[in-house]
């Protein structure tokens, strides 16, 4: 067992290590739903939270308490109300808001307080300190539906959150700001995280929730043709939160896709839905490549991107090996220089590690994607899936029906994302007169 433990962990803290450097310094504001504390997973967040803290990450934490504040209603013979998708929040409300409040900080306060020995908390020393970091003003009455005492962020502390972190400290933020009058609001927690992201130029914003993140297609049950969207540019998630209607409930498709988009908009580089049920759902998200929950991210910042004459080295680097195998079809420098515009590559850190080509048939509505490459250091991560939805994007701004491969030996990873295989007559007229009868590549389309 012990070999076998330190053949997989070795290359896995390897992996890991680039995650590592790149989010020291950086500030990731966490949203945890009551209902993520209610289920009883505050325990494990909170090593998880510390972790990531001890690897050099300033860590704002903004807790909810929708459920602890219903039940305390409840408690009392009082009925929740909301409207617009906000608590409506009358006197009574507002005294169990408070309740909640002072409970779950105490609890949050006492999860990042242990420290046992042979637990992920031993010697973590993790400061955490709260305060009147929010300034807010109430809702009022909308669509004559009066509000009260519920209220929306006003202005945050930055620089006091900013000297807190500075300290080491996890800063901790119940949903309540308060007016210059001294007067106290019911904020909700998603508002709350998004402004505080917005303002502290947060690196990350993360909702850890009771949904695992967005599908696919969003409108259809989860299966396996089904998967969570693990990475959406903002552009389209604009445009699905336009088809969504206004979220009620947080189990709404558009309930924290809303918030992740208006804090990539105003500067957030990347926006997270994650769900709590999972056991280590922010390490997964974090330090695992792909991640395992929905990310939006602003496609300026994306790594997925279209090819530059500068590309033409790196893409040379990344198929030669597929070249000589036989995998892909030899292409010279001049082929690619003069094609570049086609590629569509992925990059970090300078280098190239994945890419594909579309070349467009209008005159029989289709185009071929060839060239298709993922370095091997990063395949079955879902750097493909990335390649074949960008290149469907761009094929569909071209107002094509499909697009077509030619491979010899990928054909079960393109059928399993829905081409079919056809007959090489198929073909355009064009792109049947190069077809290589000898190397007998098998041909599969897939509609738009």
């Amino acid at each position: 067992m012990s070999a076998v433990f330190n053949f997989t962990f070795v290359p896995w803290f390897r992996s890991v290590a680039p995650y590592i450097h790149k989010f020291r310094n950086q500030t990731f504001v966490i949203g945890l739903t009551g209902e993520g504390i209610a289920a009883g997973k505050l325990h494990n967040i909170a090593q998880d939270l510390a972790l990531i803290q001890a690897m050099g990450v300033r860590i704002v934490l903004v807790h909810g308490f929708r459920p602890q504040v219903n039940e305390q209603l409840a408690a009392k013979g009082h009925a929740a109300k909301y409207s617009h998708g906000i608590r409506i929040t009358d006197s009574v409300a507002l005294d169990c808001a408070q309740e909640a409040a002072g409970q779950l900080r105490y609890e949050i306060e006492a999860a990042f307080s242990q420290g046992l020995p042979n637990t992920p908390m031993a010697g973590a020393t993790v400061r955490v300190i709260s305060g009147n970091f929010l300034t807010a003003r109430p809702v009022g009455i909308v669509d004559g539906v009066d509000f009260q005492h519920s209220g929306v962020v006003r202005k945050v502390d930055v620089a006091g959150i900013q000297r807190t972190l500075d300290m080491g400290a996890l800063v901790l933020l119940s949903p309540f700001g308060f007016s210059p009058t001294g007067e106290a609001f019911n904020l909700a927690m998603e508002e709350v995280a998004t402004s505080v992201a917005i303002e502290l130029r947060a690196d990350k914003l993360i909702f850890l929730t009771e949904v695992s993140g967005i599908r696919m297609q969003p409108g259809e049950p989860a299966s396996e043709d089904n998967p969570i969207d693990t990475e959406l540019p903002l552009a389209a998630a604009q445009a699905l939160l336009a088809t969504l209607p206004t979220a009620q409930q947080p189990t709404d498709t558009g309930f924290y896709l809303q918030h992740c988009v208006k804090a990539c908009k105003a500067g957030v580089e990347r926006s997270h839905i994650i769900p709590f049920a999972l056991d280590g759902s922010l390490l997964l998200e974090v330090y695992v490549h792909d991640g395992i929950g929905t990310m939006v991210i602003d496609e300026k910042l994306e790594e997925l991107r279209e090819a530059t004459i500068d590309d033409v080295g790196g893409i040379l680097q990344l198929i030669e090996p597929f070249e000589k195998d036989g995998t892909l079809v030899k292409r010279d420098r001049t082929e690619i220089e003069r094609d570049i515009e086609s590629y569509t590559v992925i990059e970090h850190d300078g280098v190239i590690f994945g890419c594909a080509a579309l070349y467009p048939y209008p005159e029989a509505r289709t185009a071929e994607m060839a060239a298709v490459t993922v370095s091997p250091q990063s395949q079955g991560t879902g750097d493909g899936e990335k390649l074949l939805k960008r290149i469907e994007q761009r094929a569909r701004a071209m107002g094509l029906d499909s697009i077509f491969v030619l491979t010899t030996r990928t054909m079960h990873w393109f059928i399993k994302r829905g081409f079919v295989v056809v007959d090489p007559d198929w073909l355009p007229e064009a792109r049947k007169r190069k077809y290589n009868w000898d190397r007998r590549s098998q041909v599969l389309v897939k509609k738009l």
